[in-house]
């Protein structure tokens, strides 16, 4: 994407990773880089919050037999018993304080919005997953916040996977025509 700034052409790799980033739902076992992993969660921890009350957490769960047990309970709730998760071999569950109202919601969707986005700036796949609020509703889910150290009202918005791809990487779909309404 190029834009012309004071007559001189530049291009803007914020606007590249917004335009060019996908879901990807087929994952290599191959674990991401710790280097990665942190840049990616350092950006999670910019994302605007309403009234800066930085109301999200991030927990990330690279054990395999911890990603194994999310994935059930996601597909449980989802009435199936594929691997929601596509064999991704990283898991950030972002939940966000129920106490911070009235944007907690929001809060934890930019997070997620911006763990994408971070991810795909240092060759990482991503996809949200969603579910989250279910899954830690259920009794299982609030003994694995225990188990965590997660305390106080914490509400599920969704599970940022991560990893490499293993798969052809998808072609943007047509923009609706509509999409951008000016007055």
């Amino acid at each position: 994407m190029k834009f012309i700034m004071k007559g001189e052409e530049i291009m803007n790799e914020t606007l590249k990773t917004l335009k060019e980033r996908r879901s990807i739902r087929k994952y290599k076992k191959e674990q991401i880089s710790d280097e990665q992993l942190n840049l990616i969660l350092e950006a999670g921890s910019y994302a605007p919050t309403g009234m800066g009350m930085q109301s999200p957490i991030m927990v990330v769960v690279q054990d395999e037999e911890t990603i194994k047990e999310l994935s059930k309970m996601n597909a449980e709730v989802m009435g199936t018993n594929t691997d929601p998760f596509y064999g991704a071999p990283t898991v950030v569950v972002v939940l966000a304080d129920r106490g911070c109202r009235p944007t907690y919601v929001e809060d934890g969707s930019l997070v997620m919005g911006n763990l994408m986005n971070a991810a795909h700036a240092v060759g990482v796949d991503s996809c949200w997953v969603h579910r989250a609020k279910d899954v830690f509703a259920s009794e299982r889910g609030q003994e694995l916040l225990k188990k965590w150290g997660v305390e106080g009202d914490y509400v599920g918005i969704g599970h940022c996977i991560l990893g490499y791809r293993d798969c052809e990487y998808p072609e943007a779909e047509a923009r609706k025509e509509n999409y951008i309404v000016r007055v």
